[in-house]
């Protein structure tokens, strides 16, 4: 493999064509230009597809040249695991290759709803210089249920998901490596975040806990990691959450005894958790009051 540019973001290969650049457990600022979640390659014998674009297009065109540096294959794909703002802000530095952008098929209808939200938030934890030149672009080849992508060699397989982490979870997966990529429905090391239903989510993780696969992909976390094992800290995380919340229901108490009270006891395993759990719990609650 060529070295690659100094302007190129570091990549590790975690199987033959398969490359994955790992972001940071860090909230999105001026100084990390929006690199907090993982970004992936793969490379066909006939072009590229790239999973998920990080926070903000000054970033993604290090991505971009990390991609130029190892291959000059076609870049024919750039797919978005789901709606959020640290995975799909990058998609403006591929603009230019004029790719297919791919997303579940409710994926359009997420961004053109948080728009003007996600442009306002983004660029005030960034900053006017690293959010430069970032913008919204809307999916242009729809996953309705299963689709797939030919790179020439190897195909992607994306499918769509129920409601859980978001309502536009995509899971892809590498057929020639067996390589699959959860994008946030698999988080390690940093806090999940419900934007979505728990409740889907936890009958989802029994699902993917049941998959085979050489390796996966988390959208935050490790470049590859291992199932089940991958998916048993999150399952803990979300089902203490889930415990306690409908426990606290059950005896009367209200959200603000939740936030200080429900999954307290999974502090010490996450990163981030003073940042997003009172959220998680917060949904979680508006959830399950009404089962």
């Amino acid at each position: 493999m060529p070295a690659l540019a100094s302007t190129a973001l570091p990549v590790s290969e975690v199987a033959p064509g398969v490359f994955v650049h790992q972001g940071r457990y860090e909230l999105q600022s001026p100084e990390n230009r929006g690199d907090m979640s993982n970004a992936s390659i793969v490379i066909g014998s006939d072009a590229v597809a790239v999973i998920d674009t990080l926070g903000s297009a000054k970033v993604a065109r290090e991505l971009r040249a990390a991609i130029k540096a190892i291959t000059d294959k076609p870049i024919r794909y750039v797919i978005n695991t789901h709606m959020h703002p640290d995975h799909v802000f990058g998609n403006a530095a591929f603009k230019d290759d004029n790719p297919q952008f791919v997303g579940h098929h409710k994926l359009r209808r997420g961004l053109e709803a948080r728009t003007q939200s996600y442009m306002a938030s983004s660029k005030d934890m960034l900053g006017e210089d690293a959010f430069e030149g970032s913008e919204i672009i809307l999916p242009t080849l729809n996953v309705e249920d299963t689709l797939t992508l030919d790179l020439g060699g190897r195909s992607l397989v994306c499918e769509a998901q129920k409601t859980a982490h978001t309502d536009n979870d995509l899971i892809i997966t590498d057929s020639k490596t067996d390589t699959a990529f959860f994008g946030d429905l698999l988080f390690s090391g940093h806090i999940p975040t419900l934007d979505g239903s728990l409740r889907g989510w936890l009958s989802l993780i029994e699902q993917l806990e049941a998959r085979t696969a050489a390796r996966v992909v988390p959208g935050h976390g490790p470049h590859a990691m291992q199932l089940p094992a991958a998916m048993l800290p999150e399952q803990q995380y979300w089902s203490i959450v889930a415990s306690d919340v409908r426990k606290l229901i059950k005896d009367g108490k209200d959200l603000i005894e939740a936030t200080k009270t429900a999954g307290q006891s999974e502090r010490g395993n996450w990163k981030l958790f003073d940042q997003y759990h009172v959220r998680n719990v917060t949904a979680a609650f508006a959830e399950l009051e009404w089962e």
